[in-house]
């Protein structure tokens, strides 16, 4: 039972593809609570079939914030989306006691439950630099140059996405500190409890719920909506797994089929991951998808 002197946050994280928005749908209805959006690609309005946005019906169920809200035209940090969920948190905490967010994005979702942590200011030719060597000499210079420099940050970032790894970077050159230093300095104080909930299945499900929301997602026009993003393929929101495949076949450096198939190899190592990530994260609570919801509702969520 939930102490009804306190907000709660009930948290359903885990990987790509895994069932996190129908739990969370069930969930919210059971409190009839609103969903707070936790997944960093689905911000973006021209971004809709390769992020798995929900779907209308999944829309008009439950109220969700933070989906399709922004544009890949405008800078948005994670910075920026703790403060606008802590703002509406605070909004819908008025109304409903317990409310609820879903999403894959590790780095969004301790953002909101724990704080952003405070990074110094950055000489920005730094940046300019490492976006330099990045062209030129490819992300694995930069991943080995972050070993270096940073081996904790190594084992637990996102290794293929040239923005963490830059950033890291960054912040090492410029302060002459690991990037991981920074981390967890503070603990900020927040007005709900967090309940952490992940959602796990065995590998061989998994890979197949991936391949078939790829397969879903091509049906439903995806190449049609790649197509159309492609001038803009160099924006950082873009350079993301389904979009990044079908530009270089665009560009001419894959088939199809081959580009299909790499969006399916590289959804499942994000996938990956992502579960390293939240293994690794403290006080999440583990459930098989299969039956998450009877046995959630079933917890003792004091």
């Amino acid at each position: 039972m939930l102490s009804t002197n306190k907000n709660y946050l009930i948290v359903i994280v885990g990987p790509t593809a895994i069932g996190k928005t129908a739990l969370a749908i069930d969930i919210a209805k059971y409190f009839k609570s609103d969903i707070i959006s936790c997944d960093s690609r689905q911000f973006y309005k021209e971004m809709t079939i390769g992020t798995a946005v929900p779907s209308k019906e999944e829309l008009m169920a439950v109220k969700h914030h933070f989906i399709q809200n922004k544009s890949i035209f405008e800078p948005y940090s994670v910075g920026d989306f703790e403060r606008e969920a802590l703002q509406k948190l605070d909004e819908l905490f008025l109304k409903n006691p317990v409310q609820v967010m879903v999403g894959g994005s590790g780095l969004y979702v301790n953002a909101v439950i724990k704080g952003f942590d405070d990074f110094p200011d950055i000489d920005p030719q730094i940046r300019e630099q490492l976006n330099s060597d990045l062209k030129e000499k490819g992300l694995f210079y930069l991943q080995e140059k972050l070993k270096q420099l940073d081996p904790v940050q190594y084992e637990k970032i996102a290794l293929n996405n040239p923005q963490r790894v830059t950033r890291a970077l960054e912040v090492c050159i410029g302060t002459g500190k690991p990037y991981s230093s920074f981390l967890n300095q503070k603990q900020n104080e927040r007005n709900f409890v967090p309940i952490v909930i992940g959602l796990e299945t065995d590998r061989e499900k998994m890979y197949d719920r991936i391949n078939k929301r790829v397969d879903l997602m091509l049906q439903n026009g995806l190449l049609e909506e790649a197509k159309s993003l492609y001038p803009y393929k160099e924006i950082n929101a873009l350079q993301t797994v389904g979009y990044r495949e079908l530009f270089s076949y665009f560009d001419g450096e894959y088939t199809l089929d081959f580009a299909i198939e790499e969006i399916k190899k590289n959804t499942r190592r994000f996938a990956k991951r992502q579960i390293t990530w939240f293994k690794r994260t403290e006080n999440i609570q583990w459930f098989s998808v299969e039956n998450a919801l009877k046995n959630i509702l079933n917890l003792n969520l004091e």
